[in-house]
């Protein structure tokens, strides 16, 4: 079966998985995939991640986190571009999520990365979700 959007899958895999106050989410891997649990790992989101070899495609496992009391480390969660309306922001467009609160992650053309390090690096690119 194919997906149409990856990432939104990945995004609701985390979400569904965190509902049900699971461990662990499986997800079939890709490059952006793992560059998105990577920001999500450094970021302190997600507990942990890594990549199991299967056949036909490698799995990527997600380990979840949450707060003493019980409660995801993820409030929100949300797609921003998606495949049928891509959307683009430059260096002086890009986002504040929550007050500065929360993430966006971006892919660009140095990489995925998080809105506080392409504002650094001063660049912009498409915006792939939010995360707080």
């Amino acid at each position: 079966m194919t997906i149409t959007d990856p990432i939104g899958d990945m995004l609701t895999r985390i979400r569904n998985a965190q509902m049900g106050k699971k461990q662990e989410t499986r997800l079939p891997a890709s490059r952006m995939l793992v560059e998105i649990a990577r920001i999500l790992k450094e970021e302190g989101y997600i507990a942990d991640y890594h990549l199991e070899p299967t056949t036909p495609r490698a799995t990527l496992v997600i380990r979840l986190k949450y707060l003493p009391d019980k409660k995801p480390a993820i409030r929100e969660l949300r797609r921003v571009s998606k495949p049928g309306l891509r959307i683009y922001v430059g260096k002086e467009e890009l986002p504040r999520v929550k007050s500065g609160l929360g993430i966006a992650i971006l892919t660009t053309s140095q990489g995925v990365m998080t809105d506080v390090e392409a504002r650094r690096r001063g660049i912009g690119g498409e915006l792939i979700c939010t995360v707080f």
